[in-house]
């Protein structure tokens, strides 16, 4: 299961739902895996942070140990097909999130985020929520 950014957050904040979700995950022995999209924009967010040393040990913390899922041609194919597609039918999707469904959709894996209203509007992406 590829772990969308907010859900990434949300597990940073401690926020319940998001902490059920991963025990739940945990518990069924679902692979958890972060892209190397949702690592680009948590290290984009601490730029922007009053307390930029702080954020990035949290960042770190919680991705220590987590599985990888980097952002190869496939997938880069994929997401500009997405992109592409819903750009000409007046539906746009930030790039970042069409890049995140390419990794999911060419590794055929569902995206776990609270984000669902942006990634239904991929077509055969696999979606679950908290």
């Amino acid at each position: 299961m590829i772990l969308d950014t907010s859900f990434v957050i949300d597990i940073m904040r401690n926020e319940p739902k998001a902490l059920e979700k991963a025990q739940e995950l945990l518990e069924r022995g679902e692979p958890l895996l972060v892209t190397a999209v949702t690592i680009f924009e948590l290290f984009s967010g601490i730029v922007r942070s009053n307390k930029p040393v702080q954020e990035k040990n949290k960042i770190l913390k919680t991705l220590q140990g987590q599985l990888i899922v980097h952002f190869d041609s496939d997938a880069a194919e994929k997401a500009g097909e997405i992109h592409g597609t819903l750009a000409r039918t007046g539906n746009t999707l930030d790039p970042l999130d069409c890049m995140i469904a390419g990794i999911a959709l060419t590794k055929k894996e569902k995206v776990l985020t609270k984000n669902e209203k942006h990634f239904s509007r991929v077509r055969g992406l696999e979606i679950e929520t908290y």
